[in-house]
């Protein structure tokens, strides 16, 4: 088997570049057997981020008018491609002021997505993967350092897993994509006691209501030198028993699979055999193991 569990397109999304259909297509021909799509839910306008003003894709429509294209183009792509492929029709959260949960819960009520990946990019607001700028205003509003920042981002989600329950938990510690240079590759450990004890404190929580974390290789092409979530982490949820899924988080088709050698390179270092993947059934979702090797084989 190989899968991804967390994709965008440049057709629903204003930072990423091809077709939906387009990367429908390039799964399978780089042998993808499973694919989720996630199209970030629509942010409100205060929330939209400086060049999306005058993006193509927001000309003549709204973020919301974008994610009902999404919606209708993803189950025409389902259904076509099925003998070759098994879609999953999902979302990944924006998880920015207290206001998101009734927007996500209106999107919810709305269709019957198949899956769907709690992910945090706002701390205090402010993004936090996005640029320096943001990330120094998330920082001060966080108490100024960037241990006081990572315990702001886990306590925000908390929030996010307490309220969602996602499926899949996205990007563990993003976190730390923009922190200083000596803490972006830094042993959690080896931060304070109360960051450390926020991690354990989340992976608890998605453990108990059964929760999946993805391994999500984007960490790699970013340049950081695991995945995410790193290494401690991923011990410490194999430990309890927590299950790992697989993702690119690929934002068009040429980043698909991308550092997939090199993520499952990580989870082997972590003592993990296996990952597991998502499929649509008349039960609802359902989940399976592969071995890391197997997955490993079907690289291209």
């Amino acid at each position: 088997m190989l899968f991804t569990h967390h994709s965008h397109s440049g057709q629903f999304c204003t930072h990423a570049v091809s077709t939906l259909e387009e990367v429908i297509q390039a799964a399978i021909q780089r042998g993808m057997t499973h694919i989720c799509l996630t199209e970030h839910i629509p942010r409100p306008d205060a929330d939209l981020y400086p060049e999306e003003s005058s993006h193509a894709l927001l000309a003549t429509q709204t973020l919301q008018q974008v994610f009902t294209a999404y919606i209708a183009e993803a189950q025409r792509l389902q259904s076509l491609y099925a003998p070759q492929i098994h879609i999953l029709l999902g979302f990944e959260t924006e998880w920015i002021r207290p206001s998101s949960l009734n927007d996500i819960r209106a999107l919810q009520a709305a269709t019957k997505f198949d899956i769907f990946m709690g992910s945090i990019h706002h701390v205090h607001t402010y993004p936090i993967d996005y640029d320096d700028a943001t990330l120094a205003a998330a920082r001060d509003a966080s108490g100024g350092t960037d241990e006081l920042l990572a315990e702001a981002y886990f306590d925000a989600q908390l929030e996010m897993l307490n309220a969602l329950h996602p499926p899949v938990v996205g990007h563990f510690d993003l976190i730390r994509l923009k922190a200083a240079p000596e803490n972006r590759d830094r042993d959690w450990r080896k931060w304070g006691d109360g960051v450390w004890k926020r991690i354990v404190r989340n992976l608890e929580v998605v453990k108990g209501y059964g929760g999946v974390l993805e391994v999500n290789s984007a960490a790699l092409r970013k340049g950081l030198a695991d995945v995410y979530p790193r290494r401690e982490i991923m011990e410490v949820w194999s430990e309890m028993g927590g299950r790992l899924t697989l993702s690119d988080d690929s934002h068009g088709v040429e980043q698909l699979c991308t550092n997939y050698a090199k993520a499952l390179d990580c989870v082997g270092k972590a003592g993990i055999g296996s990952l597991w993947y998502a499929e649509k059934a008349e039960q609802g979702l359902v989940w399976k193991a592969a071995k890391i090797e197997e997955v490993r084989a079907r690289l291209r």
